[in-house]
């Protein structure tokens, strides 16, 4: 069974930075590209980052770009997101999913929740 826990979540002032991190099991994590998503309050999904199986290949959406840095360790099949100089726009619950494009996100997934706030 795919299980994706993300954790790293919390209340940040803008401007301020946090690490977000996914322990990934259940399938081989590192043939895989991964991918993090965003649901904000009162909206649907939207994509933010993918990475991928190598590490080596990273694509952001234009509203994190020189921001957020997506990484990730295969030894240790957990996925990252560094997200610095943090909006109140950024403030969502976040979600890790399994590939790119047609990604997999577990429909137990709980997400980490993110809010920017002063």
């Amino acid at each position: 069974e795919v299980q994706l826990v993300e954790s790293g979540g919390g209340l940040v002032q803008p401007g301020g930075s946090l690490r977000l991190s996914c322990a990934a099991s259940g399938f081989s994590f590192s043939a895989y590209p991964m991918t993090w998503v965003r649901q904000a309050p009162g909206k649907g999904l939207e994509w933010v980052s993918r990475i991928s199986s190598s590490g080596v290949s990273t694509r952001y959406a234009d509203s994190v770009k020189g921001r957020f840095t997506i990484s990730r360790d295969n030894a240790k099949n957990t996925l990252y997101l560094q997200m610095n100089s943090l909006k109140f726009e950024d403030t969502a619950v976040y979600y890790c999913a399994l590939g790119s494009g047609d990604y997999y996100k577990p429909p137990s997934a709980q997400g980490t929740q993110v809010t920017v706030s002063s």
